[in-house]
Parts: C-alpha cells; sequence; structure tokens
C-alpha cells in the first residue's frame, strides 16, 4: 500500500509558493515554475464544514501492484498489475468527469498499490494538469522511484508527493514494509523529492506497536526537510486486520503529545483517522484565549469537517467508487457511473456528511460536525458507518442531542 496525501492547508514558512498537499490556499506545494491554471487542494471549500459540491480530494488508486507487502495495506497490493484497472482512456475520461464538479477542481491523489506501475502514468498526470486538475503522488519505496522519475513527474504536474516512514531505524520499517532496504530507500526518495523542488508529506502507520518509536520518528524526521507529518491512525481493514490499534485513552495521550510537539515542530503535524484530534486542538487553543476566528485560520481549523466521504472520495482501481480508501462501501463505478453523481448524490454519501444523522457519542457531541469521527473506524467495528468512532473517548457534554453548529459557533460549542 502506499501513502495518502491529507486533505489539510499547509502553511509553514520557507515553503515554495503553489499549492497542494499539501498545499491549500496561498500555501505551500507546487514546484518552481508552477503549471499556469492548477488550484490547490484547498480552493474547494465546505459550507457548514459540508462538502457538498465537491470532495476536496480524490483519492484514485491507478493499480493495485507494488513492490512491497506492506503489513497494514489497505489495498492488499499485489505483484503484477489487474486486468480490470481503468484503462488510460477510461482514466482520462474520468478527469473529463471530474470537471463536471465546477471550479474550482478537485485536487486528484495518484496512488495504489503503487502507481509508478502504471507506465501511462505520466500521460494521466499530464492529462489532468492540461485540465486544470491539480495532481500529488503517493509512490512505493522501490526500484521503481528514481530521481529522473521525480523530476519529470514534477514537470507533467505533480505537486507534491507523500512519503511512509514507520519506524526510526531500517529494522523497525522495513519490518512493516516486508522488504529490506525499503527505509533507505524512503531517505534517498526524500533527497530527490527535495532536489526536484516537491513538497514532501511523511505519514507514520500508529499501532500498538509504533507506538513507543513515533518520538524517535519525530527526531529523525527534523533532518528531512519535510512540510507535513502525517500520523494514521491504523484502521483494520485489508492486511491491517492483523494488527492492532491503539486503546482510546493512549489515543488521546497521543493527540496531546502531537498537539505540544505542533508548537514548535518545523514541520506541520496532523493526523489521519482521528479526527478528535480537533477536539483537543480547539480546547486547547480557547483556554490560551484564541478567538473562534483565529482557531478557524489555523491548519487545523481549515480542515474542519473533512472526513470519509466527506471532502474525500476514493476509486478503487477497477472503477468502484468508495468514501474513502479505508470505508470499503461500494457506491458505484465511474464506468457506468458519474462519479459527481455518486459523490453529490448517493444515499450513503448523503449521511455521510449528515453528522446529525450519526450514532452513539458521536451523534450526541457537541463537535460533531467539524470531527464527526472516522468513519471508517465505526463500520470496520460496527459495520455500520454511522455508529461512534470507538477511538475517541470523549464523553460529549450535551448528551442525548447532536449540537448544530456553523461558522464561528462550531468552535465555541454554541
Amino acid at each position: 500500500m502506499t501513502t495518502t496525501i491529507d486533505p489539510v492547508p499547509a502553511g509553514r514558512p520557507g515553503s515554495l509558493p503553489g499549492g497542494h498537499p499539501g498545499g491549500h490556499p496561498g500555501h505551500p506545494g507546487g514546484h518552481p515554475g508552477g503549471h499556469p491554471g492548477i488550484t490547490g487542494v484547498g480552493a474547494v471549500r465546505a459550507e457548514g464544514y459540508v462538502y457538498d459540491r465537491a470532495p476536496m480530494l480524490v483519492y484514485w488508486e491507478t493499480t493495485l501492484a507494488c513492490g512491497l507487502a506492506c503489513r497494514h495495506c489497505r489495498a492488499t497490493a499485489q505483484a503484477e498489475r489487474s486486468p480490470l484497472e481503468l484503462t488510460t482512456e477510461e482514466g482520462e475520461r474520468l478527469l473529463d468527469e471530474i470537471t463536471r464538479f465546477g471550479r474550482p477542481f478537485p485536487h486528484v491523489v495518484f496512488t495504489g498499490g503503487d502507481p509508478l506501475n502504471r507506465p501511462d502514468l505520466h500521460e494521466l498526470v499530464r492529462a489532468a494538469t492540461a485540465r486544470g486538475i491539480g495532481a500529488s503522488l503517493a509512490p512505493a519505496a522501490t526500484p521503481l522511484l528514481t530521481q529522473e522519475i521525480m523530476d519529470s513527474l514534477r514537470d507533467a504536474g505533480v505537486q507534491n508527493i507523500s512519503l511512509s516512514l514507520d519506524g526510526s531505524n531500517a529494522e523497525r520499517h522495513d519490518g512493516f514494509r516486508m522488504v529490506e532496504g525499503t527505509f533507505d530507500k524512503t531517505h534517498r526518495a526524500a533527497r530527490w523529492a527535495r532536489a526536484a523542488g516537491l513538497p514532501i508529506q511523511v505519514n507514520t502507520l500508529v499501532t500498538d506497536q509504533t507506538l513507543e518509536d513515533l518520538p524517535a520518528v519525530y527526531e529523525l524526521l527534523l533532518g528531512m526537510d519535510i512540510m507535513r507529518w502525517s500520523l494514521f491512525m491504523l484502521i483494520t481493514t485489508g492486511r491491517g486486520s492483523a494488527l492492532r490499534e491503539i486503546t482510546p485513552g493512549e489515543s488521546e495521550r497521543l493527540n496531546a503529545w502531537l498537539f505540544n510537539l505542533s508548537r514548535t515542530a518545523p514541520f506541520q503535524v496532523k493526523t489521519t483517522e482521528a479526527t478528535h484530534y480537533r477536539r483537543l486542538a480547539i480546547r486547547e487553543w480557547q483556554a490560551e484565549g484564541k478567538t473562534p476566528e483565529e482557531i478557524l485560520n489555523t491548519s487545523v481549523g481549515r480542515g474542519f469537517g473533512i472526513r470519509d466521504g466527506n471532502g474525500i472520495v476514493f476509486i478503487n482501481h477497477d472503477g468502484t467508487v468508495n468514501p474513502s480508501g479505508f470505508l470499503p462501501i461500494p457506491l458505484g463505478n465511474v464506468r457506468t457511473h458519474s462519479i459527481v453523481d455518486l459523490y453529490r448524490d448517493h444515499p450513503v454519501m448523503r449521511d455521510l456528511r449528515n453528522p446529525e444523522g450519526f450514532k452513539g457519542r458521536c451523534g450526541a457531541c457537541e463537535y460533531t460536525r467539524i470531527c464527526g469521527g472516522s468513519r471508517a473506524r465505526a463500520y470496520a467495528w460496527t459495520g455500520d458507518a454511522l455508529e461512534a468512532d470507538p477511538l475517541c473517548p470523549y464523553v460529549p457534554s450535551a448528551a442525548g442531542r447532536p449540537v448544530a453548529v456553523t461558522a464561528a459557533a462550531a468552535v465555541t460549542g454554541a
């Protein structure tokens, strides 16, 4: 499984202008020269924290083929390409369909498997760029990834890259990726990305096995000149079903550590499938006297509301559409359905964008619109994507009823 790009606006000093994963409005991203007319990730905005018109990010699993065999792979990647993959022509039709969302367009993340296994990857990236669609790349650290490939994909239109680092040393990291040398390859890839002028997001898996190593991973990242560190809280789907999540108490302590880390880190610190981090951040900022407007203007605040199916949609290698890569509910197929219609009008997507219909503690929580919990984890644990996120230990103060919040009221809990 390759890595993902977080749908949260970036904004760290010293980044290149341009924009997108991350990059978002007026933030870093891009590379020298850029591609005129390409909008950044954050160009798609929500209304009341609901992304009804268009997703911010479209993840396209271009192939299942991958040279790694990661223990937590959502895609259960394989060595060879599948004959069911979308063809080049079908991929270009998909990009045409994405433009039907209207401007500003969603941003497309080319992922897999390993997208570098697609011989037409450059052609697809150029096709996205030609249509004004921004593109990011989530490759695997295999021999297919070289400085030359990094440079040529940048020239084709790739604006950012994500890499995975799941341990502070080769033994730990390669143990998760199941291929010796992946740790060293990841470090070389980071150097190549910097040389190509591509901002880097590093993704780190959080499980009961990696938790104690996270401080050492952070120290390692300090020397890698990255844009963002995104910590992915395991969802037990695909090969990841054989791993163990951390406990709710551990997640709360981890979020507190990450928030304090974010105050001084030279890069953004984010979480994936742990939206309850937003609640903790809000409470900390409120205690410091930040105004609602100041909170909304943080990188965390600009990501309020984004979760599985709200601001995100996922297209499998065979064209099947899911609310997200970790929420495997089939909605239809882009070969026979419009991605625009599936995203906007499918009943499952409408339910995922309506937190007032959430159940349990998530449905009663005063933070439900800005957080909403991991719908993927709720589904993995209960089979119901509208149930409460079992990783969040918070007991709502407004138990029994969801609080309708909009704009600044969202951060005051009013």
